[in-house]
């Protein structure tokens, strides 16, 4: 009864992706095929597709959109996740609010509405990231503590992230570029296998562009793919962080445009909207790293979130880890005892050839690897983790709903 001292109760719920779009990813400046198409746009044609591609789903019910940016000024600015569920035709009743956790934005407004959801403070909510490169270049108008250099907090390498790369290299010596570059060589290949396949077209959304000079366009296929890539192209290429140095562009993620967002929900209310359900959250982690070698937290960070669903390596099927470096992909797989070339890991390709626009990036994952355990039904479990500046790592556990351990366990959990 209303005011009765008697304690509220709640239930966690479990927690389903049920679907993740993204635009065609561009590279960076005034030739980019973004360069005069706003941030914002781009992630408003995300959220308005996942509603046009799930009619069972009344927009009024969303309870909130999160959307992260790194660079949060501008047009990626004004609490971009209100801004672009109003933009979207979303009704006024939906909030929304803005994230930033580097490259880890969007898996983060993926972890923090779903935590939401899991507690019952919400059924269904949107969440996703952009990040214009070309626009607001990674670091712009940002003024460091002083401290930081100061009084050795970090090294200075630690703001540059392509020199925390060359720091790996140093650390781990077995990583060399050779393998760097032939990695990076499987991540071109994989990816133009990909798009012969039809796969990656499936989660893209057409986005119209326009160029005062060449007038408009029509994106429908990543810009950055160097297909046909060889080691024998990337081993020339210049190592811009240190003279003689190992990494390189061709080994590296490059700079870029594009969005991405998802619809996450309650299980119970995806199967009372008729919602699809392509991945069950299991459990997440994110850690801290010493910023100056922050390729490594994917490590501890898987290593955190395996321990919390009292699982390990051994029961994960497919990995979907963001490519920003080769050296900090080959150092967690090497920590795991995984094979440079594992069929498991990255099974489309990576951020190496698809562009990785920062706070979009931990999306594209999760729908690289919806898209797999659709393809592997006999694969149980996967993760998606990524490296995140200033010395983090993040990792988001999934179940797959096709395999049929998934449909036994939830009919036995509902006879309970």
């Amino acid at each position: 009864m209303p005011g009765s001292p008697e304690r509220a109760r709640r239930q966690v719920r479990e927690v389903v992706f049920v679907d993740g779009v993204r635009t065609p990813f561009g590279k960076a400046g005034p030739t980019g095929m973004y360069a005069e198409t706003r941030a914002d746009d781009l992630v408003v044609k995300c959220i308005r597709e996942l509603v046009r591609r799930n009619p069972s789903l009344p927009p009024d019910r969303v309870d909130d959109v999160a959307i992260a940016a790194t660079t949060q000024t501008g047009d990626q600015g004004l609490t971009i996740g209100r801004m672009a569920a109003l933009l979207s035709g979303l009704p006024s009743s939906v909030p929304g609010y803005a994230i930033d956790r580097m490259c880890a934005g969007a898996m983060t407004a993926v972890t923090a509405t779903a935590a939401a959801i899991g507690v019952g403070a919400y059924e269904i909510a949107i969440a996703g990231g952009v990040e214009h490169m070309g626009h607001h270049p990674m670091g712009e108008g940002v003024d460091p503590n002083p401290r930081i250099v100061a009084e050795r907090l970090v090294d200075p390498s630690a703001l540059v992230m392509g020199q925390t790369a060359e720091n790996l290299h140093d650390r781990f010596p077995g990583l060399t570029k050779q393998r760097a570059d032939a990695f990076a060589v499987t991540s071109q290949a994989r990816l133009a296998e990909a798009y012969r396949r039809g796969v990656i077209q499936r989660d893209l959304v057409p986005v119209a562009t326009r160029s005062a000079e060449a007038g408009w366009g029509l994106a429908t296929r990543d810009e950055p793919p160097r297909p046909g890539t060889t080691v024998a192209d990337l081993a020339s290429l210049k190592t811009p962080f240190r003279p003689h140095g190992r990494v390189t562009a061709g080994n590296s993620a490059g700079l870029n445009d594009g969005a991405t967002a998802c619809l996450l929900a309650a299980e119970d209310t995806a199967v009372a909207l008729g919602l699809t359900t392509k991945m069950r959250l299991v459990s997440f982690a994110f850690a801290g790293v010493e910023p100056e070698v922050m390729g490594v937290g994917p490590v501890p960070a898987t290593e955190k979130a395996l321990a919390k669903a009292g699982l390990s390596m051994t029961d994960i099927g497919l990995i979907e880890i963001n490519e920003a470096f080769a050296v900090q992909v080959l150092a967690f797989l090497e920590h795991f005892g995984i094979a440079d070339e594992d069929p498991r890991v990255n099974p489309y390709g990576g951020a190496i050839a698809l562009g990785h626009p920062l706070a979009s990036s931990g999306v594209r994952l999760m729908t690289q690897l919806a898209t797999a355990f659709a393809e592997r039904p006999e694969v149980r479990y996967g993760i998606t983790t990524m490296c995140i500046g200033i010395g983090m790592g993040g990792t988001v556990i999934w179940e797959n709903p096709h395999h049929a351990d998934y449909s036994r366990d939830h009919t036995h959990e509902e006879s309970k």
